[in-house]
């Protein structure tokens, strides 16, 4: 079920906040922090119940103050629901734990 989300019309427009995020994420250390990523986490977490009348800068404004241990978090479980850590070796089950 791959259905757009309501505020996917003001993508274009808060690019460049998603943009500045991003960048102040590498800033402290996580370089992997893509926009998809921080859009992704918005869309389907922050946003999961969108406002009928939302204005452009509540979206900014939830951009710019997304916590980057939030979106870490839904990364993480997200890819565990996609089964994109592979656990099945004890011994990457060991480095994982150290």
């Amino acid at each position: 079920m791959d259905r757009t989300h309501q505020y996917e019309r003001f993508y274009n427009e808060v690019k460049p906040a998603l943009q500045s995020k991003v960048e102040e994420f590498k800033i402290f250390g996580y370089e992997k922090v893509t926009e998809k990523d921080l859009w992704q986490y918005l869309t389907k977490k922050k946003w999961k119940k969108p406002k009928e009348d939302i204005q452009v800068y509540e979206v900014v404004a939830d951009i710019l103050s997304a916590k980057i241990g939030d979106v870490m978090n839904f990364t993480t479980v997200e890819a565990f629901k996609l089964g994109d850590f592979a656990l099945g070796d004890e011994e990457e089950r060991r480095e994982l734990l150290k």
